[in-house]
């Protein structure tokens, strides 16, 4: 017998984040996520993306001990944006059982049928800066605290035993950091340079917090991302907030813009790798060690990966060359920190342009996440 239970009170939001963690615990290639991220994305009165979502959470039980979890998501304004009615599934973890993952899923359905959802779509979360989709390929790849990390048989509970359907794929790739420059690249670069006028920026932390130039890092995302699978507008205080997270902490050697005379048309915002020193945490938790553990990743570089987080150019730059721009400036930083290793986010397996920029550096695809839909039938 499984049993479905909301989660009511802040100690079962606990309990709700902690079952990743005790179930992945053993497991070498999960990145615990940082605990009070998850508890700031998951509390209605911390996360500013509820001025245009809802949810619910849900905790399953089978004697008495919790067996999964999974959070019910309804984004209005990406169901506008893309004209559907769709319910989200994200958060959603379960042991090998397919009751368990049923009963799961069942009330993020039952839930959305009540809201006047027609479909079930995920794993997605409030908005796109959150994490996506579900691991199909790459289970043996080290993880990053940006994606979903899950076992194989999640795959096999959604399409062999509940009928959901592809919706969205999205692949990662392991970049080599060269240790010149490709001459392609610096060819492209010098070439964009005089043609275009184009010019690298770095900026200050005055710059970006003072003088607004972070706000304009993410009007620009708002206006870059506009077309991909599920994005939603962000709003004000959602924008906000990714100030507070991204732009405060950042090694500005590791953030570049492209401006074209005063106006910003392209900026890439990446981190050195956070994933060995999570798993040295206890579940994600800054005490009584896990800070210094980041810390020496944040700014002492002890790690020879760096995450390419967030890279953004107006669609009109892209085929002026711009993202090569972008990526001569972060090649030279990554030189010099002594980087070997670069980890994409998440990129759309459609989305070509994106995926031929690494045409030019040796890289290979070693992750795929898959976001799944469904039809929610009518129970009248």
């Amino acid at each position: 017998m499984i049993k479905i239970k909301r989660v009511e009170t802040k100690r079962e939001l606990k309990q709700f984040i902690q079952f990743y963690y005790d179930l992945y615990r053993d497991n070498e290639y999960a990145v615990p996520f940082i605990y009070l991220d998850e508890i700031a994305t998951l509390r209605r009165d911390k996360n500013p993306s509820f001025e245009c979502c809802e949810a619910e959470y849900f905790l399953a039980y089978k004697d008495k001990k919790i067996v999964g979890r999974v959070a019910a998501i309804i984004n209005r304004r990406a169901n506008e944006r893309w004209n559907r009615k769709a319910v989200r599934f994200g958060w959603f973890d379960f042991i090998d059982d397919t009751e368990v993952s049923a009963a799961l899923l069942k009330a993020v359905e039952d839930w959305g049928r009540a809201k006047g959802m027609t479909e079930i779509a995920g794993p997605l979360g409030f908005i796109d800066t959150d994490r996506e989709g579900m691991l199909i390929e790459g289970f043996d790849q080290l993880a990053t605290m940006y994606i979903n990390y899950n076992y194989p048989y999640y795959q096999r509970h959604m399409e062999q035993a509940f009928g959901f359907e592809k919706d969205n794929d999205y692949v990662e790739c392991k970049v080599k950091i060269p240790e010149v420059v490709p001459d392609k690249f610096a060819k492209i670069t010098e070439m964009v340079r005089k043609r275009y006028n184009l010019r690298v920026h770095k900026f200050t932390r005055h710059e970006l917090i003072q003088e607004g130039y972070g706000q304009k890092v993410f009007d620009l995302l708002n206006a870059t991302y506009k077309d991909l699978y599920g994005f939603s507008q962000l709003s004000q205080k959602q924008i906000d907030k990714l100030v507070n997270y991204y732009i405060k902490i950042a090694d500005l050697n590791l953030v570049t813009a492209i401006m074209d005379g005063d106006q910003m048309v392209g900026f890439g915002i990446t981190f050195p790798s956070f994933s060995r020193a999570l798993q040295k945490t206890d579940d994600g938790r800054f005490l009584p060690f896990g800070w210094w553990h980041l810390l020496k990743s944040l700014k002492w570089h002890q790690t020879d990966t760096v995450d390419l987080l967030l890279i953004g150019v107006l669609p009109e730059y892209r085929s002026k060359g711009a993202n090569a721009l972008i990526f001569d400036d972060l090649i030279r930083q990554f030189q010099a920190y002594g980087f070997k290793w670069a980890e994409t986010g998440p990129q759309m397996e459609s989305n070509e342009g994106v995926l031929s920029q690494w045409q030019y550096l040796e890289s290979t695809i070693h992750r795929r996440h898959r976001c799944y839909k469904k039809g929610i039938v009518n129970s009248d």
